[in-house]
């Protein structure tokens, strides 16, 4: 028997469909929406929308950007010698806060996880490769995947391509836990995870 409008029922699906939204959340959410006044809704509607409208992915460093290249690569006081090899944007506004790290990102969009069926070709590990091609300034990859099983794969991958080339490689020290992500790290952790990275 259906007890719901369908306009309702696909609110609360499509709220329930995100990441750490359960049931109950989802109804809760659908609720408050259908309680406040039209404008409302229409104005976090258009935000979504502006998400996919408005955003793309930095040229450079595939970090999001609401332009061809990001605010970081943009900005001419980095250390344009030192690349931060993150798996996600959220990574970036992590060690941003900490105000610590001065150089350059680049995000991989992921992490390699067969599991999941994601494998090295859909990240951008190739544009990374071709970006320390282009650059004869780079002389530092720090990887700073997160402490999982998959982000010790990702970054043991990228070793093995970048160790080659001659650049130093390092590694974000354990400040950070193993099984943690980097965007829940608080910046302390950070500053000494970067300042006690290692050779890999």
């Amino acid at each position: 028997m259906k007890t719901l409008p369908e306009s309702i029922q696909k609110a609360i699906d499509a709220f329930g469909s995100l990441p750490g939204i359960g049931p109950k959340t989802a109804q809760r959410l659908a609720f408050y929406l259908l309680r406040r006044d039209k404008k409302y809704s229409e104005d976090i509607g258009q935000a979504i929308m502006g998400l996919k409208k408005n955003i793309n992915i930095c040229a450079e460093c595939q970090n999001i950007s609401d332009s061809g290249r990001c605010a970081i690569c943009s900005d001419a006081s980095r250390d344009r010698s030192i690349i931060c090899v993150v798996e996600e944007p959220l990574d970036i506004l992590a060690f941003e806060k900490s105000g610590y790290f001065k150089g350059l990102y680049h995000v991989l969009q992921g992490s390699i996880s067969p599991v999941d069926g994601i494998g090295p070709d859909d990240l951008k590990i190739k544009e990374l490769l071709e970006r320390i091609g282009k650059d004869s300034e780079i002389k530092e990859i720090i990887l700073a995947t997160n402490p999982t099983t998959e982000g010790e794969a990702t970054a043991m991958y990228i070793h093995r391509l970048i160790y080659p080339l001659g650049i130093n490689i390092t590694r974000i020290a354990r400040g950070i836990p193993f099984g943690g992500d980097i965007e829940y790290a608080d910046e302390v952790t950070l500053n000494k995870s970067l300042e006690g990275r290692k050779a890999y």
